[in-house]
């Protein structure tokens, strides 16, 4: 194992907080990656690493050498990409994470033409919408909607996510169809908790420059965008959804746009990284190609 590769162990041992699940991420026997940081002890003549059975934890001196090598990690990484102009040339792994819905909609159907460009780049895709900690899982980007809540990442603004609002024909047949959010109160909504937090978002729309919102009433609360969107289908409500993610249904008939003037507000968009001063050249190439293919589906 050559130097560059002992510093890969290393960090992702510590990112990890263990030596079994950096093994895992890196595909190598829990010995080798053991053997690969007592090499670097040995050659550094410091404790890198306090070792319990329970945790594994950075030294002072662990956490230096943990911030100096990703940074050598990441200036090996782009010397290694100067020459290869050509992009069919790029190789390696990438590990994403994506909303679910976005993920299955957006992005899977468009991959094939990256990994044609890309022959010799491999795509992890996973796909949540649960917070995740993107050192720990050794995810290179992430994209994630509406606010920021992790201060300790990088983030990059990728557009905005337009919300509409819609109901089913059975809703408006048994209901009536709402006109303005003023009606509300007379109206059932299908409630969406936040998978986080568990809180229900209130219903919001924009009238006269100003955001406005209200609670609304509803008999089932969901925590995930399938279930919403099943739900109000079913005729159980009015829901608020991000315009792609409905356009077929839409299309079908099976929903129905209401109130179209009184929209909540986009919800922004943004890519995620962990702190590293250079990213590779493969992993801006699928920035740029993710932010196109978002711009086209949901713009």
């Amino acid at each position: 194992m050559d130097r560059i590769e002992l510093y890969r162990v290393f960090v992702r041992v510590v990112d990890c907080a263990g030596f079994t699940r950096a093994a895992d991420q890196l595909n190598l026997p829990r010995s080798t990656v053991s053997e690969a940081v007592r090499t670097l002890e040995q050659r550094l003549g410091t404790r890198l690493l306090h070792r319990t059975t329970r945790q594994v934890t950075p030294t002072q001196d662990g956490l230096l050498f943990h911030a100096r090598c990703q940074q050598l990690i990441a200036d090996a990484d782009e010397a290694e990409q100067l020459f290869r102009q050509s992009p069919q040339s790029l190789s390696g792994r990438i590990k994403v994470d994506l909303p679910g819905r976005i993920g299955r909609l957006i992005i899977a159907p468009a991959l094939p033409g990256f990994l044609q460009a890309h022959p010799q780049i491999d795509v992890e895709l996973g796909m949540t919408d649960r917070s995740i900690d993107l050192v720990e899982d050794g995810v290179d980007c992430a994209l994630r909607v509406g606010p920021l809540q992790d201060s300790r990442l990088v983030a990059r603004g990728v557009g905005q996510l337009p919300l509409i609002n819609v109901a089913s024909p059975a809703y408006v047949a048994a209901h009536g169809m709402p006109l303005h959010p003023s009606q509300l109160g007379t109206h059932w909504g299908v409630l969406y908790a936040s998978p986080g937090s568990g809180r229900v978002e209130a219903w919001e729309w924009r009238e006269n420059g100003i955001l406005r919102s209200q609670p609304m009433a509803g008999r089932v609360t969901v925590n995930n965008a399938e279930a919403y969107i099943a739900c109000c289908i079913a005729g159980l409500g009015l829901i608020q959804i991000p315009a792609y993610d409905v356009r077929a249904e839409l299309a079908a008939g099976s929903l129905l746009e209401v109130m179209p003037a009184h929209r909540a507000d986009p919800m922004p968009m943004h890519l995620l990284f962990p702190h590293r001063r250079h990213p590779s050249q493969r992993l801006r190439v699928f920035v740029e190609w993710l932010q196109q293919v978002l711009g086209e589906a949901v713009g």
